[in-house]
């Protein structure tokens, strides 16, 4: 083992997969690029790292609700442009051609695009530690969609795509919610 600066630790456990999280204000609607995800339990609850620097933030903060919507790998460049613009000079969903979907429970919108989307209400703002915690109220998945390959950050600047799954369902039964 050779050292590793502690300021790259982070690009060892970078979570996944990157996500697109929407918000509504109540007057516009925006995008903003999201590697810093967390499952929180077998229930749909979720935490992301997100805080005043991004301008979504406030929308999220004040509507206290969110889509999370995760693209595939053939839309890495849509990902990566979202994330280095601002919603507050540009309509995202307009420059990169995106298509909103009208959600059944929260005013964020559903990007059709998308390999799937997550309805979600805020339950916390922990902001200390610049972390908003989710209850997921719906959940939409594209199986029409050809590409399923999720996008993986490593932090860096660099990513990776999702790969071979490897089933060990049976192993893990005793650990496993009913159903899964």
């Amino acid at each position: 083992m050779k050292p590793l600066p502690l300021d790259k630790a982070f690009t060892l456990i970078e979570p996944g997969p990157v996500v697109l999280i929407t918000t509504h204000d109540g007057h516009s609607q925006n995008i903003m690029t999201l590697s810093w995800t967390m499952v929180m339990d077998f229930a749909a609850s979720f935490a992301i790292t997100t805080g005043p620097w991004n301008y979504s933030y406030a929308a999220l903060v004040k509507s206290r609700n969110c889509v999370i919507s995760i693209p595939a790998i053939d839309q890495i460049d849509t990902v990566v442009g979202i994330g280095t613009c601002s919603g507050q000079q540009v309509d995202k969903f307009a420059k990169f051609n995106l298509t909103a979907v009208k959600a059944q429970h929260v005013s964020a919108p559903l990007i059709k695009e998308c390999l799937a989307n997550i309805e979600c209400k805020v339950v916390e703002v922990i902001e200390r530690y610049n972390i908003v915690v989710l209850e997921g109220v719906a959940a939409y998945y594209n199986d029409a969609r050809q590409e399923k390959r999720m996008i993986h950050a490593v932090g860096d600047g660099t990513f990776i795509a999702d790969g071979r799954k490897f089933d060990r369902k049976t192993m893990m039964r005793s650990k496993l919610p009913d159903g899964v």
